[in-house]
């Protein structure tokens, strides 16, 4: 069954009439305020929306959560407005919208790592809250923010602060930790519903909790039974969860492999292992020579997800498997991204160390510089650094354009900053450059504060967030074609498990993501969990580019950024022609690029629909 999913959340009061009266011919379900007035109003299919009731009190969960109506009824009764929200909804499984309807007023939020965000617009008089920003834009006859755009030329999404920014005009998005409410007479306001956790659990206290919560959350997506399928690259992550898919035994698993064109990418190995362990599964897997190419058939591409993302190069690999998967029955993906983020401690976690544990951090610094050739002076001036989040800002809004580190400075260097100063791409226009300069300027003289006190804590959950809106935006492409597309890592109980964990332990000296793989051992094989390399796919970029080339240049040549005045084509062509010898700075840049460029393409077309 497919149905493209959304949901538009009311006031109760008759300010909401406009709104209703619009949304009406588009939203094949409805769900009331106990006065009778719409509350929720979209389309979604059976099962994705769970409601109780008690007296005049509403509570929803829309999303993916095995909670029944009568559990969370129950919940429901122990809240008594709607700022109690969270009463009721704590610790659920799952990833989820919650809304409650309670004495006239109305709260909605999302998940906390974004994977569920809400946004929120005028229309007459009243506020109405949206999981998608297109709704709102139909309903406003709102046009598209040339602004907004320009900021994803630096990445999609944009970093941290400037991800909560719609691209359309006059439509706002909630942040991932606020809840939006909403009075009566359509006046609204948001609250912070969610804290990053202080990290002070001990690794071995932590794994436990872990494993609690991955099994909880992949337990959300089998419960419904029936076929499920997931990623079966041969890392780690994806691997763990077919087990635990496997394990739990409530729905048939499919996996899916793509191979490599490189032999020397060992994910192929790692995944015949791991695909021997799992002798009851149906394992499809896509040659190398038959697979669709990155790049490929861009110009038929007319969603992106709603909004522009890095994806655009899979376009037609998102097509293939997810018909590949529902011809073999899956109702739900599985991913195993985010675990990188959630199980590692990045460099800049070394900062904070060194300030608490300083023999323990000069210790782990001696062994991290034996890979680096660089000098060690940065090192010691970045440890020494006391730039608050806001001054950073500032410094990296004045670098936007300078040269961006090579390959080799990279593996020379140890980032201690308070996160990846991404540099504009070589194309982009002054005009376009200095919009998101302004931005950068805007949010550090705003004062603007880090996700978290500590760096490294920090730069875990800004990661996080950049994972959540891509398995955001694929979750809607894929779901739109019947399949929905889980990321278990990204569910609340997993990062606040996760994050939970003292940083500095999510390293150990000779171990690979060890709090993982004790939180998985009762579970997963020992074939699995004693991986520690990771697949790398420059040989597939430099095919994927060679044999689009043609196509690549097409876009450039007609390029709606160039008419738009946000790039350059001349240099994009330029660019596109020349010999990368490491596929990283041209990648990262011209996959942010092709998804401004084909959501630019195809916003006029957007609906709420």
């Amino acid at each position: 069954m497919t149905v493209d999913t959304w949901f538009a959340v009311l006031p109760d009061g008759d300010v909401a009439l406009p709104a209703v009266h619009d949304l009406r011919p588009h939203a094949a379900r409805v769900v009331e305020h106990a006065s009778g007035r719409p509350w929720l109003m979209g389309a979604w299919p059976d099962g994705r929306v769970t409601v109780a009731e008690a007296g005049t009190a509403r509570l929803a969960v829309i999303g993916r959560c095995p909670v029944t109506a009568e559990e969370l009824a129950g919940g429901l009764g122990r809240v008594r407005n709607v700022e109690e929200m969270e009463r009721a909804v704590r610790g659920l499984a799952g990833s989820f919208h919650a809304a409650a309807s309670i004495g006239g007023r109305v709260a909605v939020r999302g998940s906390a790592s974004g994977v569920r965000r809400m946004h929120h617009a005028r229309v007459g008089r009243a506020t109405i809250g949206a999981c998608r920003t297109d709704t709102l834009a139909v309903l406003t006859q709102a046009s598209f923010d040339e602004r907004a755009l320009a900021l994803r030329l630096l990445s999609a999404p944009p970093p941290y602060p400037l991800d909560s920014r719609s691209m359309w005009k006059g439509v706002e998005t909630v942040r991932p930790h606020d809840c939006l409410v909403i009075e009566p007479d359509g006046q609204a306001h948001t609250r912070r519903w969610w804290t990053v956790p202080e990290p002070d659990v001990p690794a071995a206290e932590g794994a436990h909790a872990v494993r609690q919560a991955l099994e909880a959350a992949v337990g959300s997506c089998t419960a419904a039974g029936g076929t499920i399928s997931a990623d079966l690259s041969g890392g780690m992550d994806s691997t763990s969860l077919c087990f635990l898919a496997a394990r739990d035994g409530n729905a048939r698993l499919v996996t899916m492999r793509w191979t490599s064109r490189d032999a020397s990418n060992d994910d192929t190995a790692w995944a015949e292992r791991a695909t021997a362990e799992l002798p009851t599964a149906d394992h499809v897997v896509s040659d190398a020579d038959r697979a669709p190419l990155w790049y490929s058939d861009l110009a038929t591409v007319t969603d992106t997800g709603g909004e522009p993302g890095q994806w655009a190069r899979d376009a037609t690999r998102i097509t293939a498997f997810t018909q590949w998967m529902t011809d073999r029955g899956s109702r739900l993906h599985m991913t195993g991204g985010a675990a990188d983020e959630l199980f590692t401690a990045l460099p800049q976690h070394l900062h904070d160390y060194v300030r608490s544990h300083p023999l323990a951090a000069l210790a782990r610094i001696r062994r991290q510089r034996a890979f680096l050739t660089g000098p060690l002076w940065p090192v010691l001036r970045g440890l020494a650094d006391r730039s608050s989040f806001s001054q950073w800002l500032a410094t990296w809004a004045d670098g936007l354009t300078g040269p961006a580190p090579s390959l080799s400075e990279t593996a020379r260097a140890l980032p201690l900053s308070w996160g990846t100063e991404q540099r504009m791409p070589a194309w982009a226009t002054p005009d376009a450059v200095r919009t998101t300069r302004d931005a950068l300027h805007e949010a550090a003289t705003a004062g603007t504060e880090p996700l978290a006190r500590q760096r490294g804590q920090h730069m875990a959950l800004t990661c996080v967030r950049a994972c959540a809106h891509g398995a955001a935006q694929l979750d809607r492409l894929t779901s739109a074609k019947g399949l929905e597309y889980a990321a278990p890592f990204l569910d609340d109980c997993v990062i606040e498990a996760a994050l939970s964990v003292r940083v500095a332990e999510r390293n150990a000296p000779g171990r690979y993501k060890p709090v993982l793989v004790d939180a998985l051992r009762p579970i997963v094989t020992t074939t699995v969990l004693d991986r520690s390399t990771k697949g790398e796919y420059s040989t597939d970029f430099h095919h994927a580019v060679r044999r689009n080339r043609a196509t690549l240049l097409d876009v450039c040549d007609t390029s709606a950024l160039a008419r738009a005045g946000l790039i350059d084509a001349s240099t994009f062509r330029t660019e596109l022609l020349a010999i990368h010898p490491s596929p990283y700075g041209l990648a990262d840049a011209l996959d942010a690029t092709l998804g401004c460029e084909l959501w630019l393409r195809g916003h006029a077309t957007t609906s709420c629909q």
